[in-house]
């Protein structure tokens, strides 16, 4: 009668065990299931790199493959806003040029242009490159085929080619510097906002656009224009020569049609790459010998340097544009 008023002992250790098993198991379990997905996405993310590096250098790939057994005609890019630390800056497009006339297989070189112009002095350099092989190679011809457009800046550097090629609607010239910025003196006065400005030099602070423009300072910055637009003009009469019809408007800034501009004489001709690569150079393959951005470059898109630069241009920069 005793032994059935004692509570029954129930042996729990067993299914506590195999609960904490379970759970184990389920835990290692989960983390393979991750383990497995991380290598699955950085695999998947290795491959879509490895695509885009290759969709990326394929073309240049592409056209250089038997380069160097076939005589051909080398593609040298003056693509997008001339400035240092654009892609379309004199280091890249003068390594492009002396690369080209390297190849033993180059047989002509075309300036494929398509540029609303940029930096004078950027401007200049490639300019005296080009006249530096022509007359270290005098027998090699360095043709400009215009796309869309070839002003200023990008004139300035074509000027130097043999002859220039356009379609009747490309826009050519724009011979002409400017300066640009801003002022808010009067933004200023209507909110209240005091300019305090400290210098060390009369004109230390020449053109702040926060402070009114100063007569003396304003036609000195006109003389400085003038020199770069005198050196741009002797820059297109050295090149073009007597091909130049000149008249009151041709070195004023404007721009004309490539249809206007055969008449002007800024031009050559009504024509396109593979015309003139076939037809005037005889290498009918073409070699593009433009020196590529680094591809980390372009994803990073040089965010800070490049907005530092626009807006210290925009302030207080000129450019042949």
């Amino acid at each position: 009668m005793e032994n059935q008023n004692k509570p029954e002992i129930i042996n729990t250790a067993g299914w506590e065990r195999e609960v904490i098993e379970k759970l184990a198991l389920a835990a290692v379990t989960e983390q393979t299931r991750a383990r497995r997905w991380g290598v699955f996405f950085k695999s998947l993310m290795f491959v879509y790199l490895l695509a885009v590096f290759g969709v990326a250098m394929y073309p240049k790939l592409s056209q250089n493959i038997g380069a160097d057994s076939k005589d051909h005609t080398a593609i040298v890019d003056v693509v997008g806003v001339i400035a240092e630390d654009k892609e379309a800056n004199a280091a890249s497009i003068i390594e492009s040029l002396r690369s080209a006339v390297k190849d033993e297989h180059t047989k002509g070189i075309i300036l494929h242009a398509n540029s609303p112009g940029g930096s004078p002095v950027q401007s200049s350099y490639v300019y005296e490159e080009i006249r530096k092989i022509k007359k270290e190679h005098p027998s090699l011809p360095i043709y400009a085929v215009v796309s869309d457009m070839c002003a200023s800046g990008c004139y300035f550097i074509v000027a130097a080619s043999d002859k220039i090629f356009v379609n009747p609607s490309s826009l050519v010239g724009s011979i002409g510097v400017l300066m640009d910025g801003f002022g808010f003196v009067d933004v200023m006065q209507k909110l209240g906002i005091e300019r305090r400005l400290l210098t060390a030099g009369t004109h230390k602070a020449m053109l702040d656009p926060f402070s009114p423009p100063k007569v003396d300072e304003t036609q000195y910055m006109k003389s400085l224009l003038d020199q770069v637009h005198q050196q741009f003009i002797a820059a297109v009469k050295a090149g073009r020569g007597d091909r130049l019809k000149e008249n009151p408007d041709m070195f004023s800034g404007l721009v004309w049609t490539g249809e206007e501009g055969l008449k002007l004489g800024i031009v050559d001709g009504i024509s396109n790459q593979d015309a003139v690569a076939k037809d005037l150079i005889g290498a009918e393959k073409l070699v593009d010998f433009s020196q590529q951005e680094q591809l980390l470059d372009k994803i990073a898109g040089k965010l800070g340097a490049s907005f530092g630069h626009e807006l210290g241009s925009m302030i207080q920069g000129w450019s042949l544009r």
